[in-house]
């Protein structure tokens, strides 16, 4: 068996970003990693982290600006979701989650997931990260979890959506594809897998699109300009089903990112207010059933 490898924990001291962010700002796809002592990793993990307890993150939202999160229960902590739903039940209202599910997961079990605040589950398509779901295991969750309003967060790479488009298709839910489906920014907007993204998200109203994940498509690095024209393509075709995040404590990145470089991008995907209200504030109260 491989040594389990271990990744660098966040940027220690990350700036102040120089753009406001707009009250009840959403920070759409974070995660928690233990304490290990509290929360264990499982055995069979992928990586392991260094501890990013809810503390540091509060930390990084408070310098940040950030007023409100949705926790993605990430592989290392497998399908113990506690980790999330304690987070929520700390958080006064302000924390909804996504968690990691299989089809041993009962009904009972995930009503009271969605009762302690998750709105969704997660299924990874990476083959650093397990490669491909099996199918009939999807399908089953699917259907347990459409009654409760959730979606599903799809890490899924664009050159694989044509692939896998008649599952899409079938979908009776809400499906979320992550960091921009994991293209090459260097390619640009014109390269065959961001043209795939666009055309899904057009034709596809079941369909959105988290802007998170700079850092993992940069060619350019910091502070990841080159990524911009990919996301403005994305706004000029609907700007109503776009989510915005960090993807904080970063696991698994090319080059640990300052989190401030990050939160300045948005003025530069979007310059209108109202559009940066709708990715930061609108969308994701509509989407993850944030009060008020």
């Amino acid at each position: 068996m491989s040594a389990i490898p271990t990744i660098p924990p966040p940027h220690p001291d990350p700036r102040k970003p120089a753009f406001q962010l707009p009250p009840l700002a959403c920070d759409t796809h974070c995660h928690v990693f233990g304490p290990d002592a509290k929360y264990p990793y499982v055995a069979d993990r992928p990586y392991t982290p260094p501890d990013a307890p809810l503390a540091k993150l509060q930390w990084l939202q408070e310098r940040m600006g950030i007023a409100r999160a949705v926790l993605v229960n990430a592989t290392p902590h497998g399908r113990d979701n506690l980790v999330v739903t304690d987070a929520i039940a700390a958080s006064g209202g302000r924390y909804k989650g996504v968690a990691n599910v299989d089809s041993s997961f009962s009904d009972g079990e995930i009503a009271r997931l969605s009762a302690a605040g998750i709105v969704g589950c997660r299924f990874t398509f990476l083959a650093r990260l397990g490669g491909r779901p099996d199918l009939g295991t999807f399908e089953t969750v699917v259907k347990r979890i459409a009654p409760h309003g959730w979606h599903v967060d799809l890490y899924l790479p664009a050159k694989d959506l044509d692939s896998f488009a008649p599952v899409l298709d079938a979908l009776p839910i809400t499906y979320v594809i992550d960091h921009l489906g994991v293209v090459d920014a260097r390619l640009g907007p014109e390269q065959a897998a961001f043209r795939a993204l666009v055309a899904r998200y057009e034709r596809d109203k079941k369909c959105w699109i988290k802007l998170t994940g700079a850092e993992r498509v940069s060619s350019a690095g910091a502070p990841y300009h080159d990524v911009v024209p990919l996301a403005k393509r994305l706004i000029e075709v609907d700007p109503d089903r776009l989510l915005w995040g960090t993807d904080w404590p970063h696991p698994n990145v090319p080059a640990m990112p300052d989190d401030g470089d990050l939160v300045d991008l948005i003025p530069l995907y979007a310059p209108d207010p109202a559009v940066r209200q709708k990715l930061l504030v609108d969308n994701p109260a509509r989407l993850f059933g944030f009060s008020a």
